[in-house]
């Protein structure tokens, strides 16, 4: 079984999780651009993060044989502390890099003016950089967050099947489909979606332009929800073409809109800026 996670924080991760997803069937995994937990304080903290997620992330993931490749935005929830909103004018020098292959995290989080300013913007930026665009839908008043942010890609330069609109549910599957978009769901050990919910949903909905994610963030989280929801797919009658069209075949499909995919994992280097990794030995 192949295994493209479409959407997980490696940063808040340790290298044993990524032994871990390559014995589950991890080879490929994007990782998108987040809040760190607490506020940051001026943008020069976003560009060493940016950084660190073209260089020293595909570096700990080459050493498990997974090809990383990161999405970069002004997240929603930074979207509001004028600190933060210079990113935007930075942003087009990272969108230009090989690694990068949508613009994301962007989107809603508690749905006010500023954060309307930045999903529009930077779904003008993945229009002009020729990149599709990672959404993330509100985790509060879900539909209504949705519904809007459905009207502002309509109103945008880029095309819905430019546009993966993530952390989806039951209340917001039907609209999010009926707009072209892709449709991506965050599965979680208690909050959000489950293994379970989510077949149901493919039971209802089709495998097409559906993408499952473990997200894996600094909560609570784990980094083989995609395996789980696999081997959950194929418990309750999905065939394995149905899981490889999930779990490999669609991510490849909406990030390849980028033109910039590359999964064949390159050689690990021996170093990254001087570190090994390695603790204790050769």
């Amino acid at each position: 079984m192949r295994i493209f996670d479409p959407h997980i924080h490696m940063t808040s991760r340790t290298t044993d999780d990524y032994q871990a997803m390559h014995a589950a069937g991890v080879r490929a995994v994007v990782e998108p651009s987040f809040w760190l937990g607490q506020p940051r304080t001026s943008p020069s903290s976003f560009f060493d993060y940016f950084d660190a997620l073209l260089g020293w992330e595909p570096f700990r993931a080459a050493q498990y044989g997974i090809a990383h490749h990161c999405t970069v935005a002004l997240n929603p929830k930074e979207a509001n502390d004028p600190r933060c909103t210079p990113v935007l004018d930075a942003l087009p020098r990272y969108l230009v890099k090989d690694n990068v292959v949508a613009v994301g995290e962007i989107g809603y989080d508690s749905m006010t003016p500023a954060e309307d300013t930045a999903l529009a913007a930077q779904l003008q930026l993945a229009a002009d950089h020729q990149l599709p665009a990672l959404v993330h839908t509100p985790h509060r008043d879900k539909l209504a967050g949705l519904r809007r942010t459905i009207d502002v890609v309509r109103e945008s330069a880029l095309a819905p099947e430019d546009v993966l609109l993530d952390h989806l549910n039951e209340t917001t599957v039907k609209e999010a489909k009926d707009a072209g978009c892709w449709l991506g769901f965050s599965i979680y050990p208690d909050t959000k979606m489950d293994e379970d919910r989510m077949v149901a949903i493919l039971r209802t909905h089709g495998t097409e332009k559906v993408l499952v994610n473990s997200a894996a963030d600094w909560g609570k989280s784990d980094p083989l929800k995609t395996r789980r929801t696999a081997d959950a797919m194929l418990a309750a009658g999905f065939t394995a073409d149905d899981v490889d069209q999930v779990l490999w075949r669609n991510p490849v499909a909406f990030y390849g809109r980028s033109g910039r995919l590359q999964l064949d994992v390159p050689a690990p280097e021996a170093l990254h800026e001087g570190n090994s990794i390695l603790r204790g030995g050769e």
